[in-house]
């Protein structure tokens, strides 16, 4: 009796582990041997799955490129080296994926029967009447063997992590609470505190001190100065309007343009204030407004 050389090419990333499993055990009963098995995976894959793997004999096929269809290009390029080296009779591929079917149809050319594997819910018929023949095997969420028993521990870790976790909500969900009274308390106040520590901290400018002007002299002779800052009695209030008409003519002018007329006549020195030449004239001038004045006009 001769036994069918069988080999078996397992897409990692589409299949449960306990589905591998059960395709083995079957190919095993209905071949009485399997000489290929490989399953193509990521690395987190075979580390996740290396104790179900050891048990079963599978070789894990460790596949670093990034990408959607990286794993089945993997297991499709070592099937059509496998076949032109061992020379199966049968070939089985166990993945739900409708993406075989070139694979398929070439493995077939070259004498192989193709035969297979599928998980329930996942595998349309048109992947089905590809295959020489296709098996479908149910999904076992509490599995039985062996190889299964090790990655079931973690979950009952975790069921008892969540219950410790659930039994100290209440408690954590009061700090919260504590926290977010105290940060509004905190909130309300802390407008008052910036305001006050703005205000300390930019204090109005007080206008600079004016210093008095000496009294003035008669208004035939009003004081000007010259370009060293020193008084002279050359300019009269007659001088002033004869350069500054505009206030003669009873209009406001603009204190940056009659100190820039009064410069150029030379009735105001290069240093010297107009404040305090205006101030020295201020029975018949005055500046406004009082506090920071930007104008002047004739009193008359």
């Amino acid at each position: 009796m001769t036994i069918d050389r069988v080999m078996l090419l397992i897409d990692a990333d589409n299949v449960s582990v306990d589905v591998m499993e059960q395709a083995v055990r079957l190919l095993l009963k209905q071949h009485g041997g399997l000489h290929v098995r490989r399953a193509y995976c990521t690395a987190e894959s075979a580390v996740k799955h290396q104790t179900i793997f050891k048990h079963l004999g599978i070789k894990p096929m460790v596949n670093l490129a990034a990408g959607k269809n990286s794993t089945d290009i993997a297991l499709a390029v070592d099937a059509i080296d496998l076949v032109l080296a061992e020379r199966p009779d049968v070939v089985v591929i166990a993945s739900s994926d409708s993406d075989f079917a070139p694979l398929v149809q070439r493995l077939r050319e070259k004498g192989c029967v193709v035969r297979g594997i599928g998980q329930q819910g996942k595998t349309g018929d048109e992947t089905q009447s590809v295959y020489d023949d296709f098996t479908v095997l149910e999904h076992r969420k509490a599995a039985a063997s062996e190889g299964e028993e090790a990655p079931a521990r973690p979950a009952r870790k975790t069921a008892a992590r969540k219950t410790t976790a659930a039994k100290k909500t209440p408690a954590s969900k009061k700090a919260p609470a504590a926290k977010k009274a105290a940060a509004k308390t905190a909130a309300a106040k802390t407008p008052a505190r910036k305001t006050s520590s703005r205000k300390a901290a930019t204090p109005a400018p007080a206008p600079e001190p004016e210093v008095p002007p000496p009294p003035p002299p008669p208004a035939s002779e009003p004081v000007a100065a010259d370009r060293n800052g020193r008084h002279r009695a050359s300019a009269s209030v007659r001088a002033v309007l004869d350069c500054l008409p505009e206030l003669a003519a009873g209009q406001s002018l603009a204190l940056n343009t009659a100190v820039q007329r009064l410069r150029e006549a030379q009735l105001l020195g290069k240093n010297s204030s107009s404040l305090k030449l205006f101030a020295q004239l201020s029975d018949r001038f005055e500046l406004v407004p009082a506090d920071k004045p930007t104008q002047v006009r004739f009193r008359g």
